[in-house]
């Protein structure tokens, strides 16, 4: 689909008019607080920057979000660094590390993120999720850290961790993996606590394995050059509405996550509970196969964004 050219021109030369994209269907779990950032931004932001807001992957599939943000087609996508790791490997490390985005800010950490970043043609502006965990859901019991034998889908932020436990791994775009669970295609798959129901999975889902791992991370991208382009002060009133984005998460995650865990018992989604030592075991090959994998992919930022990110 041809959008034409990104950034439009301003009905006078203090405003600016953006196209914005979401990785996730309009509405939404996970569209939904970008949806009222766009909304702010509209509301508070005449005659400086105003938004357009062309849909979710129906507009641009998911995957291809990040190409469209490096080629000029889109000037922000809410998406994930899991959907745009084929681009940018580094920004993994977001869901790796266990700082908050106000301690990366302070440390160094995400300015040495978005060198990455810039160096794709992207610009990483706020993060809208996190304090969320993610899980392994599979319709195989199991009762020890080892994915043997388990057919699962897979975003790229934990390949290596599920192929160190012996799973056979396939990427699958969200929207089809109802259909890969109907046909078996796969066994299970690796998503947030939150979200399921919005896809329909829970009907297709037995087990949740407890402990989660990493942590959820959403964000705003921006296109690089459409960032470069925008004057001080329209910056200045993005940052406001990306800190005022930002401060969502914690008080979602506080209401969200008790009320999740109801709801996937009432759907009858049985707790796969490992032992502390099988549940220590699962914990560590997930982060060492997080942060080798960082290293391993980013020769030129890798070893510094675990030294910076890195639970110590």
């Amino acid at each position: 689909m041809t959008l034409g050219l990104a950034i439009t021109a301003p009905a006078s030369a203090q405003e600016v008019t953006l196209k914005a994209v979401n990785a996730f269907q309009e509405g939404t779990y996970f569209a939904k607080n970008f949806e009222r950032f766009i909304k702010k931004v509209n509301d508070e932001g005449k005659g400086v920057v105003q938004i357009t807001y062309v849909g979710g992957p129906k507009a641009i599939p998911t995957f291809d979000q990040g190409a469209a943000l490096r080629n000029g087609v889109v000037d922000l996508a809410n998406t994930s660094a899991s959907f745009t790791a084929s681009l940018v490997p580094e920004g993994l490390a977001l869901n790796y590390t266990q700082m908050s985005m106000a301690e990366l800010r302070k440390n160094g950490g995400l300015d040495l993120l978005n060198k990455a970043y810039m160096d794709k043609g992207l610009y990483y502006f706020a993060r809208t999720g996190e304090n969320i965990p993610y899980h392994i859901y599979t319709n195989k019991k199991i009762d020890k850290a080892d994915l043997n034998g388990l057919k699962l889908r897979i975003a790229p932020i934990y390949r290596d961790f599920f192929q160190k436990l012996g799973a056979t791994v396939s990427t699958i775009p969200p929207g089809d993996v109802y259909t890969s669970l109907e046909r078996g295609v796969v066994d299970g798959y690796g998503w947030p606590l939150l979200g399921i129901f919005d896809l329909g999975w829970q009907e297709k889902t037995k087990y949740r394995v407890d402990p989660g791992f990493y942590t959820i991370e959403l964000g705003v991208v921006f296109s690089a050059n459409s960032w470069k382009k925008l004057t001080p002060a329209q910056r200045t009133f993005l940052e406001k509405q990306g800190t005022w984005l930002e401060s969502l998460n914690a008080e979602d995650a506080a209401r969200d996550v008790p009320a999740e865990l109801k709801k996937q018992e009432a759907a009858g989604i049985q707790v796969i509970k490992l032992d502390p030592t099988q549940s220590a075991l699962l914990l560590k090959t997930a982060s060492e196969a997080a942060w080798d994998g960082i290293v391993r992919t980013s020769p030129t930022h890798g070893q510094s964004l675990r030294n910076k990110m890195a639970p110590k």
